[in-house]
């Protein structure tokens, strides 16, 4: 039976041979790869939903990691986090230096639980010595440690800090305001910092572009007072404390 294959023949394309790809594609993602990276994303989530299991109430703490012992913001997050231990949260930190450790150290001293969510990065984030051993949890998604940041907390307590302290902030925010998270007080400690900043967004985003709406501002707080603080954070639960999502 005569072969139905065509021979080969100088006009016959399907014939030619792959050619490399193209060189702007040369770094491109490793397709076959991201299948396997799903379950290591996973495996995130699963280890962080059983390690903050029995947690109960928590608040999350940010601030610059580049503040030290001495600095006014410091003994503020220290004397916050010890408040915040008596009155029975745990407190949630980055893991890192500065504000984040004098949290911990302050819920830690006050016989609360103390929680770190470090971040693997390029220049490696050493976790400081206030972490519960057994409560310290470390991502290399910054996507997963924000959702466990959002799923356990009461509250975010925001004191002065950078570009990740605003990125942490405003993620909250936007859930909130597009009801993907339950409400919660996010509250800004350190009025000299953060004064200008609250005004704008009111006079601003509010007022005059209603760009936002009024109530997407009434669970914001600005407070320098530790116990306005705590107050504020239990006065937004009468009925009792749950999950966000």
């Amino acid at each position: 039976m005569p072969s139905s294959r065509k021979k080969d023949c100088p006009g016959d394309v399907s014939e030619e041979k792959v050619r490399p790809p193209d060189k702007k594609y040369e770094r491109q993602t490793d397709f076959a790869g991201d299948g396997w990276r799903v379950f290591k994303i996973m495996a995130e989530f699963v280890n962080g939903f059983e390690r903050m299991s029995d947690s109960g109430p928590a608040v999350s703490v940010f601030g610059s990691t580049r503040i030290t012992s001495g600095h006014p913001e410091y003994a503020l997050a220290e004397r916050t986090g010890a408040l915040l231990a008596k009155k029975g949260f745990a407190v949630i930190t980055g893991a890192g230096p500065g504000v984040m450790e004098a949290a911990n150290k302050g819920a830690q001293e006050a016989g609360g639980l103390s929680i770190g969510f470090n971040i693997e990065l390029p220049l490696q984030q050493n976790p400081n010595p206030y972490i519960d051993r057994e409560r310290l949890l470390t991502f290399k998604y910054f996507f997963v440690r924000k959702v466990m940041f959002l799923k356990y907390s009461q509250a975010f307590i925001v004191l002065p800090g950078g570009f990740g302290t605003m990125d942490e902030f405003f993620e909250a925010a936007t859930l909130i305001q597009t009801q993907k998270s339950e409400r919660f007080p996010l509250i800004m400690m350190g009025s000299e910092y953060w004064d200008e900043f609250y005004r704008w967004m009111r006079r601003m985003m509010f007022s005059e572009k209603r760009y936002i709406a009024e109530k997407d501002l009434d669970f914001i707080f600005l407070e320098d007072d530790p116990e306005k603080v705590l107050e504020i954070i239990e006065g937004f639960y009468p009925e009792g404390y749950t999950l966000n999502f």
